[in-house]
C-alpha cells in the first residue's frame, strides 16, 4: 500500500496543527432545495461554455447523500473539513432565509462537531445568485453590501457552530476569470470589469469582516487567497520583469489591500479608463485585520512580456510532469510562495487551504491507484515542512479536495479527489492517496 512519509518530528504531525480535506457547494451539492439559482447554473446552459457540456445539478448527491459523506470524513480521520455555504441554498431573493437550506448546513455543523471535526466555512465559493448578476452582479458596488447582509444573517443562524470563516473563496479567479477573461461564470469579459469586480469582491470581504466580529466573536475570520508563484522563462531581462508585473497583476492585487490598504504599482499601468472606481474610505474597509489568510496553491507561472509589454504565461518546460490539468508539478513553488510573502508582508498566521492535482484515475477491480497524486502530495507535504522551518506561521493544510466532482468549465472530465466517484451510480471509493492520508493520521494519532 502506498504510504506518505514523515518524519514524527514533522510540523506537520505537532499537536495544534490541522490536517483537514475540502470541497465547495456547487462542485459538490446538486441542485435540490435551491432557493436561488446561481450563475453557474446559467453558465452551464450556455453552449461551449462546458468542456463536456455537463452542467452541476446532481454533481456528487452531497444533497441527499451528505450523511454518508460526513461519516467517510470521519474514517479519514481528519482534524477538520472546509466547505462552503451557497448563497442561493440558504437565502431568498427578498432577502430571508430558506429554512430548508439553513437546515442543511446546520445538520453538517452538528454532524462534524458530534465527530470532533472542525468546521471550516467559506462564505462564497463563486455561486453568485443569478437574480443579483442580473442586477450588475459583481460590478454594482451594491453587491458588496448584499453580500454583508447575506453573511450577517447566515453567520447569526449558525451560531457558534463554526469554528473558522473565510469571506471569499479565490477573488481572483471570481474577478479576472469571470469578469476579465470570460472562461468562468458569469463569462463578461473586459480589463476595467474583471479590475472593478475584484475591487468590489474585495469590499464585500471588508464589509463581511466588519460582521463576523459581531455576529461570530468565537471563531477565527480571514479569506482565502489562490497564488501562483511567478518565474522568469529565461534568465533575460524582459523575462525577470514579466514575472515581476505578473506577481503584482494576478498575486499582490489581492493580498495587498488586504494587508497594507492599497493596491501595487501594477495599478499605474493601466489606462485610466481601466482602473476601478474606488471611493473615499473603500481602502480602510478592505484592510481589516485578518485571523489568518487561506493559501491556494497548485502549480507556478513562468513569464516573458508579450508584443504589448505585458505579462504572458508561457507554460512548463520541455519534459516538465504535468498533471491532467496541464499544470506543471512544482512542490519548491509552494515553498517558494510561502517564504516570498513571509519576507515581503507582514502576515498573520497561514493555512494551506487547497493543494492537491488532478490524475487519470479509473477503478479497477473496485480500486483506484493514483501514485501520481500520491507522488505530487507527498512532496507538497514537504514544501510546506521546508517553510515552517523557514520560520513561515502556518497552521494547517486542506487537500483538494475531498472527492471527485464537477470542475467547472471542465465539467466532470477533471478528477480532484482523493475519493472516486463514479457519477452513475454516485459510488465514493477511496483511492490509494485517501487510504495512505489515513494511514498517516492514523499513526500520527497513535504517537
Amino acid at each position: 500500500m502506498t504510504q506518505f512519509s514523515l518524519a514524527h518530528t514533522s510540523p506537520l504531525l505537532a499537536p495544534g496543527f490541522t490536517m483537514g480535506v475540502a470541497t465547495s457547494s456547487f462542485q459538490i451539492e446538486g441542485a435540490t432545495g435551491k432557493a436561488e439559482p446561481c450563475i453557474w447554473d446559467r453558465f452551464c446552459a450556455q453552449p461551449g461554455a462546458i468542456r463536456d457540456a455537463s452542467d452541476g445539478l446532481v454533481a456528487c448527491q452531497h444533497v441527499e447523500l451528505w450523511q454518508q459523506d460526513i461519516d467517510l470524513i470521519a474514517g479519514l480521520g481528519v482534524d477538520a473539513y472546509r466547505f462552503s455555504v451557497a448563497w442561493g441554498r440558504v437565502m431568498h431573493r427578498d432577502g430571508s432565509l430558506n429554512p430548508e437550506g439553513i437546515a442543511f448546513y446546520i445538520n453538517i455543523l452538528d454532524a462534524l462537531a458530534a465527530r470532533g471535526i472542525k468546521a471550516y466555512v467559506t462564505l462564497y465559493h463563486w455561486d453568485l445568485p443569478a437574480y443579483l448578476e442580473d442586477q450588475g452582479g459583481w460590478l454594482s458596488r451594491e453587491t458588496a453590501y448584499r453580500f454583508r447582509d447575506y453573511v450577517r444573517a447566515v453567520t447569526e443562524a449558525f451560531g457558534d457552530r463554526v469554528y473558522s470563516y473565510a469571506t471569499l473563496n479565490e477573488p481572483f479567479c471570481s474577478a479576472y476569470l469571470g469578469y476579465e477573461v470570460g472562461i468562468h461564470a458569469p463569462g463578461k469579459a473586459s480589463i476595467k470589469g474583471g479590475r472593478q469586480a475584484a475591487h468590489h469582491l474585495l469590499l464585500a470581504h471588508g464589509l463581511a469582516m466588519q460582521v463576523l466580529k459581531q455576529s461570530a466573536p468565537n471563531a477565527e475570520h480571514g479569506i482565502v487567497l489562490n497564488f501562483s508563484p511567478t518565474y522568469p522563462a529565461t534568465d533575460c531581462d524582459d523575462d525577470r520583469q514579466a514575472a515581476m508585473l505578473a506577481d503584482e497583476k494576478f498575486n499582490h492585487w489581492y493580498i495587498q489591500p488586504l494587508l497594507e490598504g492599497k493596491y501595487p504599482a501594477y495599478l499605474q499601468r493601466l489606462s485610466s479608463c481601466d482602473r476601478p472606481d474606488i471611493e473615499e474610505g473603500d481602502m480602510a474597509i478592505i484592510a481589516q485585520p485578518l485571523d489568518f489568510i487561506g493559501i491556494n496553491y497548485y502549480t507556478r507561472m513562468r513569464c516573458t512580456l508579450d508584443s504589448a509589454g505585458e505579462p504572458m504565461e508561457v507554460g512548463p518546460p520541455t519534459g516538465a510532469e504535468t498533471t491532467a490539468m496541464g499544470w506543471e508539478v512544482y512542490s519548491q513553488g509552494l515553498t517558494d510562495l510561502l517564504t516570498r510573502l513571509h519576507s515581503r508582508f507582514s502576515l498573520p498566521p497561514l493555512l494551506i487551504t487547497e493543494n492537491g492535482a488532478a490524475t487519470d484515475d479509473e477503478l479497477v477491480d473496485g480500486a483506484v491507484v493514483d501514485e501520481q497524486r500520491c507522488r505530487y502530495l507527498q512532496h507538497h507535504f514537504e514544501a510546506v515542512e521546508k517553510a515552517i522551518l523557514a520560520g513561515v506561521d502556518i497552521r494547517g493544510y486542506f487537500v483538494w479536495s475531498l472527492m471527485d466532482n464537477f470542475e467547472w468549465a471542465e465539467g466532470y472530465a477533471k478528477r480532484f479527489g482523493i475519493v472516486y466517484v463514479d457519477f452513475d451510480t454516485q459510488q465514493r471509493v477511496l483511492k490509494s492517496s485517501a487510504q495512505a492520508l489515513t494511514h498517516l493520521l492514523t499513526q500520527r494519532n497513535r504517537s
